[in-house]
């Protein structure tokens, strides 16, 4: 394992072909002030330029926090410009991990709150310590979520649980957020890491255009209609026909064999 970023507000190590992106501020809960948004835009750009790395996972320095929130110290200062624009530096992050061409997995150690919901929301898939609190807790500041939280937790919890949520602004514990679609798995604390680079493995060596294809699908359809949505789709799963990993794929298939795709 290789730690090229230590000095920065987020730490990348590489485990294999996946790579685990930390955001490093544990003395201030991972908040996510300017610099760290930047920071992580930059970590991500690497990793889906990176032909080594098949998978990201993204957690929080410590055991107390994924990622609490945004740094509020910044905020508090902010004029309604500066905020507009601190708004648009965290949805572009936000988007740009959503439209990784890699799956991207929230390792969620801790407190998800506001920012930090937000950013795990971004994530293709969140796996979650049963010791997590989530939440978007925006409105107890005099805030509405900035980040794209009410876009992103209305698609995948629904109108209800995103009203309450915002609203309310009272954190649910792991269990209700898987209840509601916010996170795909919990687990004990202690086997957090364990569990989640397991399922990044288990990605990473999957066929990375056939992941690509998937994410792709996804991304667009969410934003359509049904019938655009499965015209791309067909168009996508033509394309896999051109791919050595299909042959690849089909072939250890019917050797009864284990594939080992190349993404090409």
């Amino acid at each position: 394992m290789s730690d090229t970023h230590a000095a920065t507000p987020v730490a990348i190590a590489d485990r294999g072909a996946v790579r685990v992106i930390t955001v490093d501020r544990p003395d201030k809960l991972n908040a996510l002030n300017a610099a760290t948004l930047d920071a992580l835009h930059q970590a991500f750009d690497a990793a889906a330029a990176d032909d080594a790395v098949r998978c990201v996972v993204l957690t929080g320095s410590g055991s107390r926090a994924f990622v609490a929130g945004a740094d509020i110290s910044e905020m508090n200062t902010l004029t309604p410009v500066q905020g507009r624009d601190f708004s648009l530096r965290g949805q572009r992050l936000m988007r740009r991990i959503e439209k990784m061409p890699k799956p991207v997995v929230a390792m969620i150690n801790g407190f998800a709150l506001g920012g930090g919901l937000e950013l795990a929301m971004g994530c293709h898939l969140r796996i979650a310590a049963d010791s997590a609190k989530l939440g978007q807790p925006e409105v107890n500041l005099g805030l509405i979520p900035g980040f794209g939280g009410t876009q992103r937790l209305l698609r995948l919890a629904g109108r209800a649980a995103t009203l309450e949520l915002c609203l309310v602004g009272t954190p649910v514990d792991a269990a209700r957020a898987r209840e509601l679609g916010i996170v795909n798995r919990v687990v004990p604390a202690a086997d957090l890491e364990t569990e989640a680079l397991k399922l990044a493995n288990q990605l990473a060596e999957s066929a990375p255009l056939a992941l690509r294809g998937v994410l792709d699908c996804v991304n667009v359809g969410g934003e359509c209609a049904i019938e655009e949505g499965l015209e791309y789709e067909t168009a996508q799963f033509g394309l896999m026909f051109s791919t050595d990993d299909m042959r690849e794929g089909t072939g250890a298939f019917l050797e009864r064999r284990k594939p080992a795709f190349a993404g090409r």
